[in-house]
């Protein structure tokens, strides 16, 4: 994996080539981190464009991978991010076709690929993780490309004179004609999720560039947006055309498709291991990677001292049943939050997922060893693995026995008291039919009881803060959470839930942060799970093998049989998580305190600062836990006080 950025000027602002040059070079030196290994530029100072690379070598070590890359005909250049695993498949049909090759390196394969197919079909024809930039020559058009499911990041941005795009922001502002504006509505909708929703960004006139989507920019004119791969399409198809096959023939046609995927992404000319929880799914890659491999995988885990949050004996379980060499490190709340002060710097927009402490901490870990680490990210959102799903289901089903109308009159009579008197009629009634803080849970009840439908209640569930209620009079930036016809797409509620996470929270939460951890510090991070023919396979299976009896990821657990005793894997579903509540009243309450002090609230200007104070002392005194909501004000704080 590597770091891509580049711009063109508008004909009638284009610069000198050495002024050109010096804000390609400080676009390229941005993104040092993503690669250590090599970095260049390339510029066309008579059509306006600039390329910049920063090279992280894993496949084809020599000078032949040097990127920016010309093709063999010399029309096309090309600056990307990724591994391509189908590329040995695509160069031989090149070579059958008569194209000749210097390297070995897939970046190579692409550009041929491009000069014989065209963008679209190549792109097509790509089993991968990317993110690309390629200019044509001959008709002066610049052209964006991410993969599938948006593993590798892509940022863009179009203004009069300018159309700039980078694998980080911090790339974007190294450009002297953008000036960054923050976008209060993009703040809103981040206070809600915790991240911001593609396509937006922090920033007005910045865009996140989809998965699976391909930008097309003409010389001096607008771009153009289009799906080679449409994860709403797939889901539609594989929903309307489930298998229809035993439970045995669904775990033999699943395993050989994961032992596949699995074996594609272990190909590498560098050192490569794998992330071990010891859950599920990345118990399910170690097992089939050790499967694939005749010699030791290399795996890696961290533990904390705290029990409730500590995994590393199950990682541990499994890598000594599997026989891997395996490395383990338990962190000191110390070093967990030495990571603290270097988030903003790491995500540089806002981004409130705790888990990227411990994510960046055994990506750390990992690259003392390795250079390319294999992680079992994508299995909850599509074998059904999360909690919310059956939640949801249950919840709803439940309220659904109560009129609408009477679930509003309910409603309206338990708000009719303010929180505080039943707060005091709580201390006249016995304690042990009281619990603390009884009026706020009242309310909350009420609130859940004045949800519509399902849809409502999902959204509840996957939300921190109500924005209205932090940030009066902005509007969030409202996406395809309240897109009505998602409702006639997927009729059945699991697999609007599933749909609706695919392409929100795995991208823009989870697969943004896999990304900027292990790209802090120049590990290749890689998801066999979100091998597009693996989720094409998960989107065609009946609901039956996903939850049955209550157990989650059934399918997927079956497979994971046939290589590890169930007993070593089947225990409560814990996430990757730290201790931040008791970390924020402790080792962190200074740093908290300054950043969510009244006159810094106020100097912020967007939020309702009595209600902050309030749930800070709420959390502070212990008769709360806001431990996620208040990390949502915190990491944006902390961003605005490095680039706001």
């Amino acid at each position: 994996m590597c770091g891509i950025a580049g711009f063109v000027a508008n004909p009638a602002h284009r610069s000198a080539a050495d002024k050109m040059r010096a804000v390609a070079k400080a676009m390229d030196f941005s993104l040092e981190h993503r690669g250590p290994d090599g970095h260049d530029v390339w510029i066309d100072d008579d059509a306006g464009i600039a390329l910049v690379h920063r090279r992280l070598a894993i496949v084809d070590l020599s000078p032949a991978g040097h990127q920016p890359m010309h093709s063999a005909d010399g029309r096309y250049i090309i600056s990307y991010n990724g591994e391509v695993y189908s590329h040995r498949a695509i160069r031989a049909d090149l070579e059958a076709a008569g194209h000749q090759f210097r390297g070995h390196s897939d970046t190579e394969v692409i550009l041929e690929a491009v000069a014989e197919y065209g963008i679209a079909a190549t792109a097509s024809r790509l089993i991968g993780m990317f993110a690309f930039a390629i200019w044509d020559r001959k008709d002066r058009t610049l052209t964006l490309v991410r993969d599938r499911l948006g593993i590798k990041p892509v940022y863009w941005m179009h203004t009069a004179g300018l159309f700039a795009f980078a694998s980080e922001l911090k790339a974007l502002r190294q450009h002297p004609d953008w000036t960054p504006r923050i976008r209060s509505d993009a703040v809103a909708s981040f206070m809600r999720h915790n991240y911001i929703p593609a396509p937006h960004t922090v920033y007005e006139g910045v865009f996140k560039l989809e998965p699976g989507t391909i930008l097309t920019l003409p010389w001096g004119g607008k771009p153009k947006l289009e799906k080679f791969w449409d994860a709403r399409k797939i889901a539609i198809e594989g929903v309307q055309n489930p298998l229809k096959e035993t439970d045995a023939a669904l775990t033999d046609r699943l395993e050989a498709l994961l032992i596949d995927a699995v074996g594609k992404r272990m190909m590498a000319d560098v050192p490569l291991g794998a992330f071990l929880s010891g859950g599920i799914d990345s118990s399910t890659v170690v097992a089939l990677m050790k499967a694939a491999n005749s010699g030791p995988v290399k795996t890696f885990s961290i533990g904390f001292e705290q029990a409730a949050f500590n995994e590393a004996p199950h990682a541990a379980a499994i890598a000594r049943h599997l026989g891997t060499d395996h490395t383990e490190l338990t962190v000191t709340a110390r070093e967990a939050l030495d990571v603290v002060p270097k988030l903003a710097d790491m995500f540089d927009e806002p981004f409130a997922d705790s888990s990227q402490i411990p994510t960046y901490l055994v990506s750390a870990m990992t690259r003392k060893h390795v250079t390319v680490a294999l992680s079992g990210d994508g299995g909850d959102e599509l074998f059904a693995g999360y909690n919310r799903y059956q939640l949801t289901s249950r919840s709803w089903q439940a309220l659904s026995l109560m009129p609408e109308f009477a679930r509003n009159g309910v409603a309206a009579a338990l708000t009719s008291q303010p929180t505080e008197r039943w707060d005091r009629l709580s201390k006249v009634l016995p304690r042990s039919l009281t619990p603390p803080q009884l009026g706020d849970k009242i309310h909350k009840v009420a609130s859940v009881l004045k949800l519509r439908d399902a849809d409502a209640l999902y959204r509840r569930l996957v939300s921190h803060w109500e924005p209205s209620a932090l940030m009066a009079g902005t509007e969030e930036t409202r996406g395809i959470l309240w897109d009505e016809s998602v409702r006639k797409d997927f009729p059945d509620l699991l697999d609007r839930m599933q749909f609706l996470d695919l392409v929100t929270y795995l991208p823009d939460d989870i697969l943004t942060k896999v990304d900027r951890c292990s790209m802090a510090i120049a590990l290749e991070a890689r998801v066999p799970l979100l091998d597009h023919r693996v989720v094409e396979l998960a989107w065609r299976l009946p609901h039956s093998v996903k939850i049955r009896g209550g157990v989650t990821k059934w399918l997927l657990r079956q497979v994971l049989y046939r290589h590890v005793p169930r007993e070593l894997v089947e225990r409560p579903k814990m996430g990757f998580g730290v201790p931040l509540a008791e970390w924020l009243r402790g080792p962190l309450r200074d740093w908290a305190e300054n950043l969510l002090s009244e006159q810094r609230l106020a100097e912020t200007g967007l939020f309702d600062v009595a209600l902050v104070r309030r749930y800070w002392h709420d959390h502070l005194s212990g008769a709360r836990n806001w431990q996620y909501l208040l990390w949502d004000l915190l990491m944006f704080e902390s961003w605005r006080e490095r680039w706001g």
